[in-house]
């Protein structure tokens, strides 16, 4: 018997759900939560507004009120901005650059130094923040935007540079031999080639670093710290948080305020994500 095709994709639509729907659980639990009364945080879990789920008394604004009015947190907002811009546009052009260079230029150690650059991946950021650190503070950059883009610059390269390359070396070797046959160089092939036909890759990795960025913590607070007039969003939520954690229903509702914009970047250039993402997969 042979059944009809939409019956033999039920069971695979059917994980497909399942997998959605336990993957999106953690955030419905957190949007709730950000709803939710400080009382009614503490004392019992989200999941018992299903109960009654159009009982006033179980939802509030105050906690999007109390991050919204809360000091800094505007100017947090445009600092962010100024970090990520920046620290997503600085890796990707050289690392634009540097793809093109491993994948279509020969040069002595051009494999070597693409084997360094591959290694660089599995160092942890860690490691590199006190040497940074000591460095910065001879060149006075600590607490500084500049310092801070170059510091998310330097993490992300590997990555970018390892991405580019495996989309920019699987372009046809036909349309760089027929351009150096008409006398184009390696300049011009990159910026009237090379860049047209990389858009999904680069999108893609804008995604990424933008994402990492915007989400991060760590770098943040050890190159600009808490100085409201640089400090970013994510350590100005952790600010107002508390130090032992006790208003974390504030940090619900802070973490989808946060998570506004780069929503909005994922869903504009979500197009060039899967493209991107398969960047090199196939060759021909």
């Amino acid at each position: 018997m042979v059944l009809p095709r939409f019956l033999k994709r039920t069971p695979l639509h059917v994980a497909v759900i399942v997998i959605v729907a336990l993957w999106s659980l953690p955030t419905t639990g957190l949007l709730i939560s950000s709803f939710r009364p400080q009382n009614d945080v503490v004392t019992s879990g989200w999941w018992t507004v299903v109960e009654h789920p159009f009982e006033g008394s179980n939802w509030t604004i105050k906690n999007y009120s109390r991050v919204l009015e809360s000091d800094g947190l505007w100017r947090a907002l445009a600092n962010s901005v100024v970090v990520t811009l920046p620290a997503t546009i600085i890796p990707i052009t050289i690392a634009a650059f540097a793809a093109y260079a491993f994948a279509w230029m020969k040069f002595p150690g051009r494999r070597m130094l693409f084997g360094g650059v591959v290694m660089l991946l599995v160092v942890p950021i860690q490691m590199t923040l006190v040497p940074l650190l000591r460095m910065y503070s001879g060149l006075n950059l600590s607490g500084t935007y500049v310092g801070t883009w170059l510091a998310h610059a330097t993490f992300g390269l590997p990555l970018a540079v390892y991405l580019l390359y495996n989309y920019i070396s699987s372009l046809p070797s036909e349309i760089m031999e027929s351009a150096y046959l008409d006398g184009a160089s390696h300049y011009d092939i990159f910026r009237r080639l090379v860049l047209p036909l990389s858009a999904p890759a680069l999108a893609s990795f804008a995604i990424f670093q933008f994402l990492w960025v915007w989400n991060d913590l760590l770098v943040s607070l050890v190159f600009l710290g808490t100085d409201s007039e640089v400090a970013t969003l994510t350590a100005t939520l952790n600010e107002l948080v508390g130090s032992k954690g006790e208003k974390w229903h504030i940090l619900t509702a802070g973490a989808f305020v946060s998570m506004a914009v780069p929503v909005g970047v994922f869903l504009g250039m979500q197009r060039f994500f899967v493209r991107g993402m398969l960047a090199g997969s196939v060759k021909g």
